[in-house]
């Protein structure tokens, strides 16, 4: 491949970033803790992948199409599943499954709502969500039940120095990017986001590919929010809260177009990967909370603009 063709790869620029932000910060340190932050910024990096994944499809749809229901959908599946093994390790599958149905349960009213109600998605899925943000607070009642030893040990265990959730997250992105790319389903996908009349009249069937799209979003957000409870020892009304602009961001920074019709998931790990260590950067500095804040906004921005002009469809 030429160096002209891999500058044009949407992903390159994600994770570009991504090092020159861990550069930065080795340098400014001495070098001192970097291989901790790494090892940390590839846990995290991994529940943002998880949500991103699911949120890539979605927007892929096309305009309009969007999950902001992925939050509260967290916080009630991790609320959910944690009460239901009330720590028990005997209980870990069975907090899974419960967690994957509620999921599927928000995926279905998100859709439900969009389809028969004609609500925009956007609409459609942030009214949903104070549905089920209220659902895990009433469900919750104030406790935090802890997980399973065993859960939690699992969602920090390490296999040769590297994570293991951050293992398991990469197989599960190299299976979304199968999917997207070789199965009729993702192709479907990218056909309806590029014009969806044309997908119809192809013999696509544009509303079961959207109605499966949304529940596999939901479910992942579901997923998540199980594993997330599990590794910060209990679920929390709040614990879902910044992956609500964050699925977004890492979705447009990896690469995938917000107008529909192209998607690309190895640039989800390169932008999750440096959404969290820039964070980490600007902390190394000694950045306040306002100017972090504001300089996130201006690197994020400046790598989407670098990114956009040399994106192809490749």
């Amino acid at each position: 491949m030429s160096v002209s063709g891999l500058l044009r790869r949407p992903w390159l620029w994600a994770w570009a970033g991504a090092l020159a932000v861990w550069l930065a910060t080795a340098a400014f340190t001495g070098g001192r803790g970097s291989t901790e932050v790494l090892s940390t910024a590839l846990v995290f990096g991994a529940f943002f992948v998880i949500v991103a994944l699911g949120q890539m499809f979605v927007i892929t749809l096309g305009p309009g199409n969007v999950d902001l229901s992925i939050p509260a959908c967290m916080t009630l599946a991790g609320t959910v599943s944690m009460k239901a093994m009330a720590g028990a390790a005997s209980m870990i599958p069975l907090g899974l499954l419960l967690a994957l149905l509620v999921g599927l349960l928000v995926g279905t009213l998100n859709y439900g709502l969009i389809r028969l109600l004609r609500i925009p998605p956007i609409i459609a899925t942030l009214s949903s969500s104070f549905i089920f943000q209220s659902a895990a607070i009433w469900w919750n009642r104030g406790l935090r039940v802890k997980p399973p030893e065993m859960l939690a040990g699992f969602t920090t265990a390490k296999i040769g120095g590297l994570p293991f959730l951050a293992i398991l997250v990469v197989v599960l992105a190299l299976l979304g990017h199968i999917l997207l790319t070789r199965t009729i389903f993702g192709r479907s996908v990218i056909a309806i986001g590029q014009n969806p009349r044309a997908a119809h009249l192809a013999g696509i069937h544009v509303e079961r590919v959207r109605a499966i799209t949304y529940l596999m979003c939901a479910t992942l957000a579901g997923f998540c929010g199980y594993m997330l409870a599990g590794f910060s020892g209990g679920a929390a009304l709040n614990m879902g809260e910044e992956y609500l602009l964050s699925s977004i961001a890492v979705v447009v920074i990896g690469g995938t177009s917000v107008a529909g019709g192209f998607a690309n998931v190895p640039g989800l790990w390169g932008a999750a990967l440096f959404l969290f260590l820039l964070v980490t950067m600007l902390n190394t500095f000694g950045a306040g909370a306002g100017i972090r804040m504001v300089m996130t906004g201006l690197i994020i921005i400046g790598v989407i603009v670098i990114a956009s002009g040399g994106k192809s469809r490749n």
